[in-house]
């Protein structure tokens, strides 16, 4: 009887898994396998919101395997290595993913399996169009989005697989516990696992999606998907929301899409460069003040703005805000208050339950002007943003509420004055 093990990482789904469909294909038992790592458990992306949508995630996916997901701590090459010769196994099924640390794990599991005489076999799934697929003429990877996104549009995506019809899990294989809960994360999380994320998924096609073009930017009507944590966490696969979007069509299925390109974008810029989180992608010179005080107000959302503040808080109590308020808050830390990047990208790994290194990295230096953006030293004016995505107040008021008291802060500096200073530093 043949065995293969299945290292589930960032594809936390039955369906459209493709290295769950090749091993349950090509071997008479599979062993699903999911490894907690300890260095992203309690290192410096750590976060607790995730930890508990994971948590959720695998639940889930146990429920789906019959009770048979084998979870182990420890060293991914070692554990995956040592779970693969418990259960006989010849083959480790995974999918790919393209961070600095994937890419290491990667590395050692092909070197470890092959001493022990073990295949590996790695497949696509955390993107639509995975990264190197698309190269421009002369280089690695696409530096700016939209010739990147005509190649995309026009690429061939490979076909979905469907939920494996025959599924045989392996016995006898022991798990170690879990890490506990974790008890300080945000009080309104979403629900993690492909079950919840196909239930948001198919609500979303069929009553949010229509009304993405006009809404997507409307703080108050929180009108987006809300998909990220289960795109992120491969609970839902990125190919099948962008076919199942295409197909639904009417207005607010391509700008929609256009967003899962971006995530593809993002993700083909880290593979390149997988120093993309701490290192600018281009230099602009910054040399980013110094405040502790103004960063300590502006993570609590105190900073006497209500748009940024009302961003600040809902990401504090759910883990989790619109791409617009991302926007909007980024700006103000590093153009009005003029403080390093990395500051804000960190902040908001440590609590977005859908923290994607790429996408957080990709936009975070997107904002500041020393990533893929053409228009480097381009400001966002929080009055303007008010005024256009949340005219009455709603939004702000939804999360601030001591909103027009005297308890409310004074507004840490004069935008205008702040633009000044940031010319001034960027030499423009």
């Amino acid at each position: 009887m043949t065995t293969g093990v299945v290292l589930l990482t960032r594809d936390l789904r039955r369906r459209d898994n493709p290295a769950l469909a090749a091993a349950a294909r090509d071997f008479d038992r599979v062993v699903p396998l999911f490894v907690f790592d300890p260095r992203l458990l309690d290192g410096r992306h750590a976060s607790p919101n995730r930890l508990a949508f994971l948590l959720d995630s695998l639940a889930d996916l146990d429920r789906g395997f019959g009770g048979g997901l084998v979870t182990r701590t420890g060293d991914p090459t070692e554990e995956t290595l040592r779970v693969a010769v418990e259960a006989g196994a010849t083959m480790i099924d995974l999918c790919a993913d393209h961070s600095g640390h994937a890419r290491r794990r990667e590395v050692g599991l092909r070197r470890a399996a092959a001493a022990a005489g073990i295949r590996i076999r790695v497949h696509p799934g955390v993107a639509v169009v995975d990264p190197g697929a698309l190269v421009p003429a002369g280089g690695d990877h696409y530096a700016v989005f939209t010739p990147y996104h005509r190649r995309w549009l026009t690429a061939r995506w490979r076909l979905a697989e469907p939920s494996p019809k025959r599924l045989r899990i392996a016995t006898g294989i022991a798990s170690q516990p879990w890490p506990s809960r974790p008890a300080n994360g945000s009080p309104a999380l979403p629900e993690g696992g492909e079950s919840a994320g196909r239930n948001r998924l198919d609500r979303w096609l069929a009553e949010g999606l229509d009304g993405y073009a006009s809404l997507a930017d409307d703080l108050a009507a929180d009108a987006t998907s809300r998909l990220s944590p289960y795109l992120h966490f491969g609970c839902v696969s990125p190919l099948e929301t962008a076919r199942g979007a295409l197909a639904a069509g009417g207005p607010g299925a391509e700008p929609f899409v256009r967003q899962l390109c971006w995530r593809d974008f993002h993700l083909q810029v880290l593979a390149a460069r997988t120093d993309l989180p701490t290192i600018d992608y281009r230099s602009r010179g910054d040399h980013w003040r110094e405040d502790a005080a103004a960063f300590d107000r502006w993570r609590q959302g105190r900073t006497g703005v209500p748009i940024v503040d009302a961003g600040m808080r809902q990401l504090l109590g759910e883990g989790w805000i619109a791409n617009r308020a991302r926007l909007v808050a980024a700006s103000y830390l590093v153009k009005d208050l003029y403080l390093d990047w990395r500051l804000g990208a960190g902040h908001f790994m440590e609590w977005l339950v859908d923290g994607d290194l790429a996408s957080n990295s990709g936009n975070w230096q997107w904002v500041a002007g020393t990533g893929n953006d053409t228009r480097p030293n381009r400001v966002i004016s929080p009055a303007r943003q008010s005024a256009r995505f949340d005219p009455r107040g709603e939004y702000a008021r939804r999360h601030i509420p001591e909103l027009g008291s005297s308890d409310y802060p004074r507004p840490l500096v004069d935008h205008q004055d702040a633009v000044a200073r940031f010319r001034e530093a960027r030499g423009r």
